[in-house]
């Protein structure tokens, strides 16, 4: 598996792909390309006896448009060059959705499972501190969100020390996303990165002409489906995907192994068993493997890798068989296994489009900290009321011409349901991938130069930061 450092080499190889193809003012290449500052931080934490010393980092790649968003992993891997890369990434990804912050990204290198919750809490308050000092967290400036080893109970820490520095500010709350609902968060923020995954899948196979590039047809029921890693955002997709589009999980791959079911995985079933025993093994509603990820170079008809980046490489992209991949990982792709895939006839949905989902929804919660009210609270009933009207006046008509109209039960109770918080995500969420993806699509199509969907995606994104950057007068 290659090295952290081609990850970055990647996302600046994949950028620089794409901005070959652009007219850009001199010198705006490298504005956009280059990170604009990193913060090392060292900390101690007085525990079990003695003072721990950790390092962290927080990223902030692009500030064209502020604040600044990005998650913060926990992870013995974090390092410098990643969290620049995946900064890097937020900025193209936020632009390519029209969410409108700018790209950051933070990392603090521990492994969380070495630690229990007190201290956990005392580690992430102090980062928080270390962070706020310098103004790499704020409502107004900088945005964490949960990332990989990290959610929505250390973003709720976080979200409280932060108040407790900063009392008089009114927006606290919104200093972080992906919090508990009940502290200040927003239903469907956890699932949020898997919903758009699906909802990305259900947008591309509404177009039967780039289902065609990929040697697919028809809709995602019975499609295989391989899943690489099965936290949260896998397990999401793998579940609505099976669950709601009547996709086969055909196998999931985890630390300790593979699970294999020809006939579908229940993944529900199988994250318990994950959450009881710690692993695959053992598992009863498939066949156990210890060869972890060379199943991904197993037969399938969509792949999804949702855990680390660089499993796919120069040195497995010939053997892999999917007919599609989506990224519901960052960077699990690397240039050189882009293009082996591409010559190939694979088609990637990449995943600064893919994974979307939970900025996407982030936004939505940022919003709804700021306006100080729920989504869907001022309308709801006024939507019902409405909707009852009509459906009364109907029920009128019919009485008093005696033609007997009958509404079924289950469209009469779906139309007087008004929109909540959950159903204005879920649509809000829903329409951001759709008309993304078209964007991405109309260029991709349009221009000869554009080999796939990637490029695509830059360009649509480059394209969005350079006019801030022009209008600012840069």
């Amino acid at each position: 598996m290659t090295s952290h450092n081609s990850f970055r080499a990647s996302v600046e190889r994949m950028f620089g792909n794409a901005a070959a193809l652009m007219e850009l003012a001199p010198g705006l290449e490298e504005k956009i390309r280059v990170c604009n500052s990193t913060y090392t931080v060292r900390f101690g934490v007085r525990l079990r006896g003695q003072i721990h010393t950790f390092t962290g980092y927080r990223s902030v790649h692009s500030e064209h448009m502020e604040p600044v968003k990005g998650g913060i992993r926990y992870s013995m891997d974090v390092n410098q060059d990643e969290v620049e890369a995946l900064a890097a990434l937020m900025t193209y990804k936020c632009a390519l959705v029209e969410v409108p912050f700018g790209g950051s990204k933070g990392g603090l290198r521990i492994d969380p499972r070495a630690w229990n919750e007190d201290e956990l809490e005392r580690i992430t308050r102090r980062f928080t501190y270390e962070l706020s000092r310098r103004n790499l967290i704020s409502p107004s400036q900088n945005v964490p969100a949960p990332d990989m080893g990290t959610g929505e109970r250390e973003m709720a820490w976080m979200a409280d020390a932060y108040k407790r520095l900063h009392p008089d500010d009114i927006n606290a709350k919104a200093c972080v996303t992906g919090k508990p609902r009940h502290a200040g968060g927003i239903d469907g923020r956890v699932e949020a990165t898997g919903r758009g995954v699906q909802y990305a899948l259900r947008e591309f196979f509404r177009h039967p002409d780039v289902v065609g590039q990929a040697g697919l047809a028809g809709t995602l029921a019975g499609k295989r489906v391989i899943v690489q890693g099965l936290g949260n955002v896998g397990y999401h997709a793998a579940q609505f995907l099976s669950a709601e589009d009547g996709a086969l999980v055909t196998c999931v791959i985890e630390r300790d192994g593979v699970i294999t079911n020809p006939q579908g995985i229940n993944i529900d079933a199988l994250r318990g068993h994950i959450h009881a025993t710690g692993g695959v093994k053992g598992f009863a509603g498939g066949d156990h493997a210890e060869n972890g990820l060379t199943a991904l170079e197993g037969e399938c008809d969509i792949l999804i890798p949702a855990a680390l980046e660089s499993v796919i490489h120069a040195g497995n992209a010939e053997r892999i068989k999917c007919k599609l991949i989506i990224e519901a990982a960052n960077g699990p792709v690397t240039a050189d296994a882009d293009e082996i895939l591409r010559r190939r006839g694979i088609v990637i949905i990449p995943d600064m489009y893919a994974n979307a989902g939970g900025v996407t929804v982030s936004y939505f919660e940022w919003v709804k900290n700021l306006s100080q009210i729920s989504l869907g609270r001022l309308e709801r009933r006024h939507e019902e009321a409405r909707a009852r009207m009509l459906i009364e006046e109907l029920e009128r008509i019919s009485a008093d011409t005696g033609t007997n109209f009958e509404l079924a039960r289950g469209f009469k109770d779906a139309f007087l349901h008004g929109a909540d918080e959950l159903d204005l995500v879920r649509s809000g969420l829903d329409d951001t991938m759709r008309e993304s993806f078209k964007k991405m699509k109309e260029v991709w199509i349009n221009n000869p130069k554009v080999e796939d969907l990637r490029t695509a995606a830059y360009l649509v994104a480059i394209r969005r930061i350079s006019n801030v950057y022009n209008s600012l007068g840069l």
